[in-house]
């Protein structure tokens, strides 16, 4: 998956399904560049209307808000931490199935884990970080990632205290590597530096965990 239109897909739709996807898709980057170019709280949904050369009702038909302007897309992500674990095989503990797609994202260079070579989802991040109101949005996401994962956990070993702490410890661990990752971009490192190094630093995170975890939510 990617931040860029990757919830926008067009494989398999009517034509006229694809081109609404596609406005989507040309009002949604419009947006982020305006956004990156001048800061979120400068531009007006009247202005990415223009740029986007469709009217402000169209950017509303597919965005509710401004900030969805920005984050609607990203938001496919929320629930990453709990599908996987859903997901997972029989035999297979949370900790595997978390591992297993922090190792798949890794491979896949995806923004969510901070690796994508499309080369400014870290200014996005810079964006939000420093944008009071899409900071509580992207606080409020990773709870409710670890809320979904708890829930799962939950209905699956009926222990709801262990499954809100073994959420919580593998939604850090995830959280931690992706800012490990752009923590050392931001640094200077090549993308493909670290990329090579992200696989060792995942396995290493996750053994820690694993010695709390290991025998926790085991699928029989």
């Amino acid at each position: 998956m990617s931040w860029y239109g990757s919830g926008m897909a067009d494989d398999g739709l009517g034509l006229r399904e694809r081109k609404k996807k596609q406005t989507a898709l040309k009002v949604w980057r419009t947006a982020v560049d305006l956004f990156l170019e001048h800061g979120f709280d400068q531009v007006s949904v009247a202005q990415i209307a223009e740029a986007a050369e469709v009217s402000k009702m169209t950017v509303f038909n597919y965005f509710g808000t401004k900030e969805d302007l920005l984050m609607g897309p990203m938001e496919e992500h929320v629930e990453d931490l709990a599908r996987a674990i859903e997901e997972r095989p029989r035999g297979g503990s949370a900790v595997d199935a978390v591992r297993a797609m922090v190792l798949r994202k890794i491979a896949d260079r995806d923004p969510s884990i901070g690796l994508s070579e499309q080369g400014n989802e870290l200014a996005l991040i810079q964006l939000i970080n420093r944008t009071p109101a899409l900071a509580r949005r992207a606080l409020l996401w990773s709870v409710q990632g670890e809320q979904a994962a708890t829930r799962v956990l939950t209905e699956e070993t009926g222990d709801a205290l262990l499954s809100a702490v073994a959420a919580s410890q593998l939604s850090g661990v995830v959280s931690a590597l992706m800012n490990e990752n752009h923590r050392r971009i931001l640094a200077g490192a090549a993308r493909d530096e670290v990329a090579r190094g992200a696989v060792e630093r995942a396995e290493r995170a996750f053994a820690l965990v694993e010695k709390g975890l290991s025998g926790f939510a085991v699928r029989a």
